[in-house]
């Protein structure tokens, strides 16, 4: 790898991992922030470990009382936005709910200051029968080592 890359955007040092399909493990490079608060790829393999066991109290510790959410579809251009900690796990508690198998793989998580970026495979059948195969990315903004704004985005398939 090279040391630009391992080096990531404008000089700042991030963190990759990157899951292989198939793979039996997780292929890591690059480093990661080491402030006291800092939040690192680690910490973001944490929160997908517990969205994927779909364990709300584990997400929301995770997340600032006054977080917000966007999700990717919504009656506005920008999906629909949840404001504060309840408004978050509500939304959430809906998704999972709504797709109840929903799980997260092939990720690869950026961590660069007070921002990060996750891209993912989501998959998952919903309540009325559809199956859902789909890209998509989160953007990240991070306060005193907790998410402050969770950001999604989905590939449009059809």
């Amino acid at each position: 790898m090279s040391a630009n890359r391992a080096r990531g955007l404008n000089g700042c040092l991030a963190a990759e991992t990157l899951v292989q399909p198939g793979a039996a493990g997780f292929v890591e490079m690059g480093e990661a922030m080491t402030s006291v608060n800092a939040v690192t790829v680690a910490t973001m393999k944490e929160v997908l470990d517990a969205f994927n066991r779909h364990d709300l109290d584990a997400i929301m510790a995770f997340f600032t009382e006054d977080a917000t959410l966007e999700m990717p579809r919504g009656p506005d251009p920008g999906g629909s936005r949840f404001v504060g900690k309840a408004a978050v796990r509500e939304s959430l508690a809906t998704r999972f709910a709504g797709i109840p198998d929903v799980r997260y793989s092939e990720d690869r998580h950026f961590v660069c200051g007070d921002r990060g970026v996750s891209e993912w495979l989501l998959t998952g059948t919903t309540t009325a029968g559809e199956r859902i195969a789909v890209r998509g990315c989160d953007f990240w903004e991070f306060r005193d080592g907790l998410i402050a704004r969770k950001d999604s985005y989905w590939k449009i398939v059809g």
